[in-house]
């Protein structure tokens, strides 16, 4: 099915009192302007939920903030999620870098492939936020597809009997691909992997956690999709020949280019987005380019 915004998604922006909102794309995103992130009221950072809620992905540029801005601010939205993957940084441990050196050949990298942030948790990350500092001068891009608007444009009889179903989420694609390229003679982005120290910590992960494959914002309502490449399974109760062919539908469904955005990186800009709202993927084609980043996750919103 080939989707489009029109009618189905309004991604415009609304007027607001203390930040100037610009959209970025007809399917999502938008860009927020007139706002100091190390130094945000409570009227303004309102108006800047609202509109993440609403456009999904938002991002701000020329912050130059520090790990300590990162952290205060990111805690605002909510209590932050364990992460799966970083140690965090000395002295903000809930900063969690996201680093390729520009001599590093790597078959794939820390964000590759469309995903949801750690759904093989039991209570994945909500909110996603990332601070771009060292930029390559072209590639490192980010793009995001709108798994809302994907609902939204299924027939009543596909959201009828997806109603009700749950997927599983597994971090075995990740080890598999992983295997590969080290058989390839490839290595994968180092991540300082806290699994990797931790058998039973890996047991879990590969077991994963199932999920509705349709959830409902808690704070606005909205029914999105909740499934992706990297790490999607299985829909829990089906055989694999049943479960796959509906996974693959969904996913090249959610992905197609008329559902996504894509953000050009630079210096000091910094993105938010919702988990429940939307998948996301980073592209390898920056090598001999440093590209050094900083991640912050946010468990729920205070309010839920």
């Amino acid at each position: 099915m080939i989707g489009h915004a029109y009618g189905a998604f309004d991604n415009s922006a609304k007027n607001y009192e203390f930040i100037q909102v610009d959209p970025l794309a007809a399917a999502m995103g938008a860009e927020i302007s007139e706002v100091d992130l190390a130094n945000v009221s409570d009227k303004a950072f309102a108006e800047i939920c609202h509109a993440l809620y609403r456009h999904k992905m938002i991002y701000f540029r020329d912050q130059d903030i520090t790990h300590a801005d990162q952290e205060n601010f990111s805690a605002k939205f909510g209590p932050f999620a364990d992460d799966a993957y970083t140690q965090g940084v000395p002295g903000n441990r809930n900063v969690q870098p996201v680093l390729k050196e520009a001599d590093a050949e790597v078959g794939i990298i820390f964000g590759s492939g469309w995903h949801t942030d750690s759904p093989f948790l039991q209570n994945p990350p909500a909110i996603s936020q990332l601070r771009g500092i060292d930029i390559p001068p072209y590639g490192g891009d980010t793009m995001w597809a709108n798994t809302a608007l994907a609902y939204a444009l299924l027939s009543e009889t596909m959201q009828e009997m997806l109603s009700g179903l749950k997927v599983r989420m597994s971090i075995q694609h990740i080890i598999a691909a992983s295997q590969k390229a080290v058989l390839a003679g490839e290595q994968p982005a180092k991540s300082n992997l806290k699994t990797s120290k931790d058998p039973e910590d890996m047991q879990l992960k590969v077991k994963g956690a199932a999920h509705p494959i349709v959830r409902a914002h808690p704070i606005t309502g909205e029914k999105a999709l909740y499934c992706d490449k990297t790490y999607t399974t299985t829909i829990d109760g089906m055989l694999e020949d049943e479960a796959q062919p509906i996974l693959d539908y969904l996913i090249n469904h959610i992905t197609q280019a008329a559902l996504t955005c894509r953000l050009r990186w630079e210096p000091n800009t910094y993105a938010i987005w919702d988990n429940r709202l939307c998948i996301h993927q980073a592209f390898n084609d920056h090598d001999g380019f440093r590209r050094e980043m900083y991640r912050t996750t946010i468990a729920r919103e205070h309010s839920a």
